[in-house]
């Protein structure tokens, strides 16, 4: 297969199997494909929000320390071959291809046994091993994509260092309906042998993951942001004075001081496992992090900033957000989500904040919630919303209401935000306003 030959059996796997938990296909999989993983060093991060800035963070530091470094993540934003980096570079649609046309090859011959074709997420994240193994990755940052106990990436054996950011409540109808429960699956990532970091959980949280290391005997470190200090701040980023350093960062938003605490802390252990970096390799490493979709300026006059907003959790600390830095400012709002998410409490926690609401469906998504659907749920909670055909009209539209002082906020899916993102830049180049 040729690259786009490859892309067209994902998009068929993609309508044809959908997603499934457990580990037992996947296994058979990585079996037949020699199982790669099993010579890799892994650094797993699972939980509900801040996974992609902590990988983020620590992808930054550990390549530019010299190492070199594999990075699983999705969704992807501007390129699908963002899902696998390493260093900085995207896999090539010329490795992309063969990787899969490999996989393709055994998954044939597993169908031929009677056995059930893997899911898309299965496929891309055999590819990934494989390229990461045939690349000669000193170590691969590896994030979850649903739960973390019958995850794909749960196939490895040799976990460095797991990770747990913040969690909450999301993917009930997979995870369970507590805290929790939904703890228990995302703690199935730690396993005998590893180190664990989190951050400070809610106490129904933290009692799993402390129960879940107590049963592996592994070590378990809690990064507490509280003594943090955010020394300066802005939409364009923020200084953080931690145990005695400045730590700058490109990343906006209240949440990122924990989530950076927890990359300090994980490159506190790593020193310990193999993988050491100099304090300014961090500061370095941090200051010129890249993290696209979090709380992301994309113009500034107006205002507008995407963020990633889709489940209560993050809606929680968007909130906080802007309540931090666009208090007493007029907020137009962009909204775009999936019908599998809790939408209804994203709204809730937001909604009081716009002055106006323009509703979207994100694109080429069969889980998406379309506009006018939305703009009903959200009218529950706010008078003036309109539903927008396309993200092209909601963003023109967006720029005809906001004056220069104003702010656009878009959040919800990150699936809308790559193609958002070129039309901004077209406003922007037009002088709309």
């Amino acid at each position: 297969m040729n690259y786009q030959e490859s892309r067209a059996y994902i998009d068929r796997a993609l309508k044809e199997y959908p997603s499934a938990l457990g580990l037992d296909n996947m296994r058979e999989l990585m079996k037949r494909l020699g199982n790669p993983q099993d010579d890799l060093k892994i650094v797993h991060v699972a939980g509900t929000n801040g996974k992609g800035s902590v990988i983020a963070f620590l992808y930054s530091v550990l390549s530019r320390a010299g190492y070199r470094v594999g990075r699983y993540i999705s969704p992807a934003l501007y390129s699908y071959r963002e899902r696998m980096e390493i260093n900085g570079s995207r896999i090539s649609r010329e490795s992309f291809a063969s990787y899969l046309t490999q996989t393709a090859d055994v998954i044939d011959s597993m169908v031929r046994d009677g056995l059930p074709h893997p899911t898309p997420f299965e496929i891309e994240t055999a590819v990934a091993f494989l390229f990461f193994k045939n690349e000669n990755c000193d170590l691969v940052l590896l994030e979850v994509g649903m739960g973390g106990n019958l995850d794909a990436t749960n196939i490895i054996s040799n976990t460095l260092l797991s990770l747990i950011v913040s969690i909450s409540m999301d993917h009930m109808e997979f995870l369970g309906n507590t805290l929790g429960e939904i703890a228990e699956k995302k703690a199935g990532i730690i396993k005998p042998g590893c180190h664990v970091a989190t951050v400070c959980q809610k106490q129904e949280a933290m009692d799993v993951i402390v129960h879940r290391c107590h049963k592996c005997n592994v070590p378990c470190t809690v990064a507490d942001a509280s003594g943090a200090q955010i020394l300066s701040e802005s939409c364009m980023g923020q200084t953080i004075l931690y145990e005695g350093e400045e730590y700058q960062i490109p990343l906006a938003g209240v949440y990122q001081k924990e989530n950076l605490v927890l990359a300090i802390k994980a490159l506190e252990i790593l020193d310990h496992l193999g993988f050491p970096t100099t304090v300014e390799q961090r500061k370095d490493g941090l200051k010129l992090t890249s993290w696209n979709g979090r709380f992301t300026v994309l113009c500034q006059k107006p205002l507008f900033v995407v963020d990633g907003a889709h489940n209560p959790g993050a809606a929680d600390m968007l909130a906080d957000s802007i309540e931090h830095y666009f208090k007493g400012k007029r907020l137009i709002f962009i909204m775009g989500v999936f019908r599998d998410k809790d939408y209804r409490s994203v709204i809730g926690k937001t909604a009081h904040y716009a002055d106006k609401i323009i509703t979207i469906q994100t694109p080429d998504n069969d889980r998406a919630l379309p506009a006018k659907e939305l703009a009903e749920t959200v009218r529950e909670f706010h008078k003036d919303v309109e539903p927008a055909d396309s993200i092209d009209e909601a963003v023109h539209k967006a720029f005809v209401l906001a004056d220069k002082q104003d702010v656009i906020l878009a959040f919800g899916s990150l699936s809308f935000i790559g193609e958002m993102t070129e039309i901004v830049k077209e406003c922007e180049e037009k002088h709309i306003k």
